[in-house]
């Protein structure tokens, strides 16, 4: 008997279901989409390690302190700092699944094409304009800390605190990554409803 046919090639999962890769009409931006969702997906599992070395950190915090009377200011702004970077770095993360806080109630009943342009709307005319103001307005904050080489005010504490304020830089850059890989797949959903 003659072998099986190969499997279809797939090149993305949309909303609407996997799509072919022969009738795709030579959409090359969904490459780049994949290429920013996974820059994300990788910030998400950053996250996760964050977490559990977060959690042991406190724990030996507590344990240090209410058992044996010792403290380290360091460790305990360690996890400060590790709490810091899990929101920040995990907000693209959090966008990519969708995971984010909607308000909009007629939102989720509706048709595919009406969540597309909601959310074409709001990443071009809302997210996109609040990245900008957080970049323009947080980058000469982490530059000076940086040139300063800012150390942290208690005794003891963590050195490099511009380690600390680049993760407003990170969360901007991941989240607009983001939603650039959003405003692809909204555009994708887009064509595919009016073809």
């Amino acid at each position: 008997p003659p072998p099986p046919p190969p499997p279809p090639r797939f090149f993305f999962h949309a909303d609407a279901g996997i799509r072919d890769v022969e009738r795709s009409r030579g959409l090359g931006d969904v490459y780049k989409r994949l290429i920013l969702s996974t820059i994300n997906k990788y910030a998400g599992y950053f996250c996760a390690s964050l977490v559990v070395l977060m959690t042991i950190n406190v724990f030996l915090v507590v344990v240090l302190r209410y058992l044996f009377g010792i403290s380290f200011i360091w460790m305990q702004e360690t996890y400060v700092w590790m709490h810091a970077y899990i929101f920040m770095v995990g907000a693209g993360f959090t966008y990519l699944n969708d995971d984010h806080v909607r308000i909009d109630i007629i939102y989720r009943n509706s048709s595919k094409l009406y969540k597309a342009i909601v959310d074409l709307v709001g990443n071009i005319f809302l997210l996109l304009p609040f990245l900008y103001l957080i970049w323009s307005y947080s980058f000469p904050f982490v530059y000076k800390s940086w040139q300063m080489n800012e150390i942290s005010r208690e005794a003891g504490g963590l050195t490099m605190i511009y380690i600390l304020k680049l993760a407003i830089l990170i969360f901007a850059f991941l989240l607009f990554i983001q939603v650039v890989s959003k405003i692809i797949n909204n555009f994708l959903n887009l064509y595919s409803n009016e073809s």
